[in-house]
């Protein structure tokens, strides 16, 4: 079981107190790497009974861990931190209720579910704590020190609520962003299947043009660069229109490393097209396409 499904499951049955003790070990996270007992119980205002029954309890629902030496400790898992963030969308009249799982990838969970008016979301749990910190530190920009990874998941959040805020309002194919809090992002539903689950896509000339047209709308209205671009974070829809999920790495199109990053991002989709279907387009004419030089595109 995820931690987002620990967390989906047990959300219902945490009280008030048990929150508290949870955003107590948050907040003290910043100075100890496990919280010492007495400063749970000092912060919470518990007398040192209540602060073990809500200790114990957090422990058996899986949402924090500790240790016993040098001294009693606690700390927030994944789970713990999920709760946390569930609890401010859901007081936030952003989230309702969770459906099913859309996807569990390497670095997030994607759960279908409601608001309080009943229509459909997306939730994203960001997960950086998959993948190795050397990774991370090399893939990411806003990770330039060892801090803890449910920090890092935040930061990564942050930053795709961001991209979708500066490229939804240009019309770029991705979700509608509604909210972020902590690690978690609310967004509008997602639907369909990553263009690498397809055995055969329809009319793959049609969906390559549509992809680079959203390419060239993302840098030269939006000013930005996803930098992360392949078939495996395009979705196809069921009315086979695109939709371009995972931001957290973007770029401005002034950063240093922007033309680097989107020649990658492009020659990543014509290298799957070319293989997947046969499709042959020029990477420089590609580029002069997606970067506004070019009014067209033309296939070989």
């Amino acid at each position: 079981m995820s931690s987002a499904e620990v967390a989906v499951k047990v959300f219902r049955d945490l009280e008030n107190e048990d929150f508290r003790v949870l955003n107590v070990i948050e907040a003290a996270m910043s100075k100890h790497e496990f919280v010492p007992k007495e400063v749970i119980t000092k912060y919470a205002k518990f007398n040192i009974e209540e602060t073990e029954f809500r200790i114990n309890r957090l422990l058996k629902m899986r949402l924090i861990r500790g240790r016993r030496t040098p001294y009693v400790g606690y700390t927030l898992n994944y789970a713990g931190y999920d709760c946390l963030a569930i609890n401010a969308l859901v007081k936030a009249e952003v989230l309702e209720s969770f459906g099913k799982p859309l996807g569990v990838g390497k670095e997030s969970d994607v759960y279908d579910a409601l608001n309080p008016k009943g229509e459909r979301i997306a939730v994203k749990f960001h997960r950086l704590g998959r993948i190795s910190f050397r990774q991370t530190i090399r893939k990411r920009g806003y990770t330039l020190r060892h801090t803890h990874w449910l920090y890092q998941s935040r930061l990564a959040a942050e930053k795709e609520f961001q991209a979708l805020n500066i490229v939804y309002p240009k019309r770029v194919a991705v979700p509608k962003p509604i909210s972020q809090n902590r690690h978690v992002i609310a967004m509008g539903m997602i639907e369909g299947a990553e263009l690498a689950e397809w055995k055969e896509i329809p009319k793959p000339q049609k969906i390559l043009k549509e992809i680079l047209r959203n390419i060239r709308i993302t840098y030269c209205k939006a000013g930005v660069i996803h930098a992360d671009l392949s078939e495996y974070n395009i979705l196809l829809k069921p009315n086979l229109k695109v939709l371009i999920i995972d931001w957290p790495q973007y770029v401005k199109k002034d950063h240093p490393n922007a033309q680097q990053l989107l020649t990658r991002d492009v020659k990543n989709i014509l290298k799957f097209f070319k293989r997947k279907h046969g499709l042959k387009v020029k990477l420089k004419e590609a580029l002069d396409y997606v970067t506004g030089k070019a009014r067209t595109l033309s296939f070989q």
